[in-house]
């Protein structure tokens, strides 16, 4: 509907999608969105350095960038710096020599995510998160999360007594969390998480503020959190 909107007042829509690429389907022709920007550090399984952008055919060749670079040249290798060609293509956009070892390192995360299959990844996502749901309203903690499952991404943040110190004792634990302030704390499974490893969590948290334990992590915070 936004999109939509937007083109009706001749207006072009930037779609950002580093938070849900891998974890929620996305098709950018019938979404006839003008621009997607994505990455590969979070759902897709790459790493540092593996960013991406999708630019409506019909708009590439419009687009001049401000910053370019010789990887954008229409003949990269005459090396001619009076006349510079912009290439009717995606390198129309490039910038100079890409991170080629960070390429390389983000392939077997995202061959992963294609065989496993993002429809097959999204439907078990969010019968995953609501059992996160589920678990923590039946141990009184609030979620922050959007409980419309239309409305929900990947993630589920749950906010107990003392979420910063209980973030702290689950990691020292090995499970794999994250902490916002003013949030809580951030659960997301994938394709690779157990239902078992799901009850855990929730079974932690429960008996790190039982025990008492939080209280080994109260003295100072990190700097990442």
């Amino acid at each position: 509907a936004i999109i939509e909107k937007a083109h009706r007042v001749g207006a072009q829509v930037l779609l950002n999608g580093y938070h849900s690429i891998g974890v929620i389907p996305v098709d950018v022709t019938a979404l006839n969105v003008d621009y997607y920007i994505g990455g590969t550090l979070k759902w897709l399984c790459g790493g540092p350095g593996g960013v991406f952008m999708y630019v409506r055919p019909d708009l590439l060749p419009t687009l001049t960038p401000k910053i370019t670079g010789w990887f954008a040249h229409q003949t990269p290798f005459a090396f001619d710096v009076e006349t510079f060609a912009l290439r009717d293509d995606a390198y129309r956009l490039a910038n100079g020599t890409p991170a080629i070892a960070a390429l390389y390192a983000i392939q077997p995360g995202v061959d992963i995510i294609a065989q496993v299959g993002v429809d097959a990844i999204r439907t078990k996502s969010l019968r995953q998160t609501a059992l996160i749901v589920h678990l923590a309203d039946a141990a009184g903690y609030e979620v922050v999360s959007p409980r419309d499952p239309a409305q929900r991404g990947g993630t589920i943040t749950v906010r107990p007594p003392h979420a910063y110190e209980v973030s702290r004792a689950l990691l020292a634990q090995n499970i794999v969390i994250d902490y916002r302030e003013g949030a809580g704390i951030r659960i997301a499974p994938h394709f690779y998480t157990t239902d078992d490893e799901v009850r855990a969590c929730l079974t932690a948290i429960t008996a790190i503020l039982e025990s008492g334990t939080w209280q080994q992590h109260s003295r100072g915070r990190d700097f990442v959190t």
